[in-house]
């Protein structure tokens, strides 16, 4: 069944119905059909240049509120109508935003990321409906996976967000999603200064709420679907001096089982901050955060599986016999229809991590004309994730074991940069430098004999005195310096410019301390690379050529360092995960991944529509992909050049606030990204050239209806994707379906020594479809090899929350 694009939300809501898998296009045809959930609706503001001063780039930004202003307390933010998406008013790039208000649509506890998915030309995927299940968390924009965008909280780098971190961690663990005030989007190139050493297609800057000036607090519960439950908690000091010094600490514990098999995803989280204002409006401020989660997996799917099997297929846990009978050869009934049942399923996989971030950033306004800002940071990273695997026996003759990964991350850096306000210049330059220490290590444990113990709950930790092989450990250091000049020039009322360049330098290596050659294959990959340019420039201009009317137009030059990863880990497109022989033969001729982006545009901003329009193209050279074939616990993993991608586009999005309270959304948008040559492997020469490039979808439409009654809001979002490649060649790929969610909210007003008590509900896939969510998270194969891997996103889920401030 191929889904047609919606004209309108109110008309393909009319027709929703609820409809069995669609089928998998190409040779191996399977049911399946539709993505992670879009993010909610959000409602607009009467004029979005007042809406949120982040929306332009820094240098335009007002960077202080007026001398003695004082903020509205965290803990009751006012209600406003407010549009799904605050288009950048004035910015000379595109740029949209969701706000605090926006994010309240969606369930406590929803990724921040999550929600971004209604903005255009930007894809979220996950198999669970919060978002927080890390391994199936991917956010496209513009057809730039999340390892190539850049991404920051309050200025402290977060790295690529790939699941296997090397520089940062996930944004579900950085914040507390209550705590986000705001996250501003830069949809083509991100801003001069932001703390990136990923940027190519665009940078994701979130920005945590500060303390509120009034003493009290914030509690919330949230129940749901598959035992889910949320405790949220946060207490502000309020002012406990003349000179405003406040702080709050926050704290988030979520439980929640799989959707489909055994196991759960569970996790505690700690926000605090502390602001100290200054004279002159400056301020000093230092954000916490600790988090622990604990998850289990689920399944990855092929097409095949999907056929023969279902979509509920699952993981053994907690059933020990049938994993240990699988590894003999002994499958359930359903199974033996596969054409892999050996791969089918695993008794468990699971992620165990521990981060502690901490930042200080001084905000000094020197003069009336001069801004000096420094930020401090420091991140460190724990954990293990385990994988039981019938590929590996045991020395006592179970015929399978686990397998455990430990990384871990030690990090720090700072950052300065002083702004000068000379006559109509903004003049702005700074430096970023961080040191950053990455370890992994893979291991084997043994397993018990049937009828002597089970593997029992992975999450609880692994038995150190039952490891029998240590298949490598690597230790990788970095160096990454980026310094950055730039200049916003008001040439008059109507016509802004901004142009400057940053310069860029990423030492990065590994040494491999243990390995045992045997067991890999081979020696792991072993060395140093660097990746730098001098002059990487960006120029963009916002022109007011009528009120309300605007034009902008933005070119960037960007480069991408080198990821990291651990050999044969099947995460990132590294150079290291492959063989030392596969490393030295393309060490002297890799080069980093860089691009070239033009866009242009039109906004119209006023009380009754904000409208955008945007063209953009991508010249993307050296572009690095991760090829796989055989099994997903024990593939053959390579990194190639594949050269060059060229993508061209369009985006549209309009927001209509026809009466008090109602606000109608739509965004449209279009992405032709293709490959610009064939490629050469080993096997032969692979027909790419002209193909689209996988896992992101050529159109999407994003629609959301609001209205708010006095105390009472509702709102319905959807989102339709177009078909997505799986493969290089174009062989296979998944068709395209429509995600619909439902939200309503009532504030019952102050009950005894509480305020604001709010009870909202909300219903994710609407329609109950069953569809595929993340399709590269072991990365795709030149042509349809039976090992196209993806994962199923959830069924209809149904949360409950009551909150109420104090």
């Amino acid at each position: 069944m191929k889904s047609r694009l919606a004209l309108s939300l109110s008309t393909v809501l009319a027709g929703l119905a609820i409809v069995p898998a669609a089928m998998l296009a190409g040779p191996d045809r399977a049911a399946a059909a539709a993505p992670a959930r879009p993010a909610p609706a959000h409602p607009a503001p009467a004029h979005p240049a007042l809406a949120h001063p982040a929306l332009a780039h820094p240098a335009h930004r007002v960077p202080h509120p007026p001398r003695g202003a004082r903020a509205t307390p965290a803990a009751q933010p006012a209600p406003q109508a407010e549009s799904i998406a605050v288009f950048g008013h004035g910015s000379t790039r595109q740029m949209t935003s969701v706000t605090r208000t926006m994010m309240r649509q969606s369930v406590p506890g929803t990724s921040p990321l999550k929600v971004l998915s209604q903005l255009p030309g930007v894809l979220y995927q996950s198999a669970d409906p919060f978002g927080a299940y890390e391994y199936s968390s991917q956010l496209f924009m513009r057809g730039f996976n999340q390892s190539q965008l850049g991404f920051t909280l309050d200025d402290i780098p977060l790295g690529d967000q790939q699941f296997n971190n090397y520089n940062g961690l996930s944004v579900t663990r950085a914040i507390i999603s209550d705590n986000v005030s705001g996250v501003d989007v830069s949809q083509g190139a991100g801003a001069i200064d932001v703390a990136s050493t990923s940027n190519l297609g665009g940078a994701i800057q979130i920005h945590s709420i500060d303390p509120s000036h009034t003493r009290g607090g914030t509690v919330g519960q949230t129940f749901g679907s598959n035992a889910a439950t949320r405790t949220f908690v946060r207490l502000d000091s309020g002012d406990l001096n003349p000179s405003g010094t406040r702080f709050f600490v926050a704290y988030a514990r979520t439980d929640m089982d799989l959707w489909k098999g055994h196991g759960y995803d569970y996790s505690n989280q700690v926000n605090a901050k502390l602001v100290q204002p200054l004279p002159r409006d400056s301020s000093l401020k230092l954000f916490f955060d600790w988090s622990s989660i604990q998850q289990f997996d689920y399944q990855d799917m092929t097409p095949n599986y999907l056929r023969t099997v279902g979509p509920n297929l699952a993981n053994y846990y907690p059933d020990y016999t049938a994993a240990y009978q699988a590894a003999l050869g002994h499958y359930p009934r359903a199974f033996l229809a596969t054409n892999d049942p050996f791969d089918a399923a695993y008794y468990a996989g699971t992620a165990n991590r521990v981060d502690y971030l901490g930042g200080l950033t001084l905000d000094e306004n020197l003069t009336s004309d001069l801004n000096w800002k420094t930020t401090l940071y420091g991140h460190g990273d724990s954990g293990y994730s385990t994988w039981s695997t019938p590929y590996m026996p045991s020395p006592n003759g179970a015929p399978l074991s686990q397998r455990i990964q430990t990384p871990g991350i030690a990090r720090g850096g700072f950052e300065s940069a002083a702004t000068w306000t000379l006559a109509r210049h903004k003049l702005n330059a700074g430096v970023w430098y961080e040191y950053g220490r990455f370890t992994e290590g893979r291991y084997f444990t043994q397993a018990p004999l049937l009828g002597q113990g089970t593997l029992g709950n992975p999450t609880d930790g692994f038995p150190a005195d039952q490891i029998f092989a240590n298949a490598w450990q690597e230790v990788f250091t970095s160096n990454s310096f980026v310094f950055h000049l730039q200049d916003t020039f008001t040439v008059t009322r109507q016509l802004t410019v901004n142009a400057g360049f940053k310069s860029m330098a990423v030492w990065a290596g590994n040494r491999v301390p243990v390995q045992d050659a045997a067991l890999n294959g081979g020696l792991v990959a072993q060395g140093d690379l660097t990746a730098s340019n001098a002059f990487l420039p960006q120029v963009s201009a916002n022109w007011h050529f009528l009120p309300h009317h605007e034009l902008f137009f933005d070119v960037s030059h960007n480069m991408r360092a080198f990821p990291q990863d651990g050999y044969g880990t099947n995460v990132s497109a590294t150079p290291w995960t492959a063989s030392q022989a596969a490393f030295q033969k393309t060490r002297n001729t890799l080069r980093p991944e860089t691009d070239w982006v033009y866009e242009g545009g039109y906004r119209y901003t006023s009380p009754f529509l904000s409208a955008l329009a945007s063209l953009y193209r991508v010249n993307f050279s050296n572009r690095l992909q991760l090829i796989t074939s055989q099994a997903g616990i024990n593939p053959i993993t390579a990194v190639q050049n594949v050269g060059g991608v060229t993508t061209n586009g369009a985006e549209a999005s309009m927001t209509i606030r026809p009466l008090p309270g109602l606000s109608l959304y739509n965004s449209f948008s279009y992405a032709h990204s293709t490959y610009d040559q064939d490629v050469v492997t080993a096997s032969g020469i692979e027909p790419t050239r002209g193909k689209l490039v996988p896992n992101y979808p050529s159109y999407m439409y994003k629609g959301n209806i609001t209205y708010q009654w006095r105390k009472f809001d509702v709102h319905v979002d959807g989102n339709y994707i177009s078909s997505r490649q799986l493969t290089y060649t174009n062989d296979l790929h998944v068709p395209g379906y429509f995600l619909a969610n439902f939200g309503m909210r009532y504030n019952f007003g102050d009950a005894g020594v509480l305020r604001g008590v709010t009870a909202s509900f909300n219903i994710y896939n609407l329609a109950n479809k069953t569809y595929i969510a993340t399709t590269n998270e072991l990365g795709n194969n030149f042509v349809n090899t039976g090992y196209n891997y993806f994962l199923m996103g959830a069924p209809r889920q149904f949360f409950g929350t009551i909150s109420a401030n104090f």
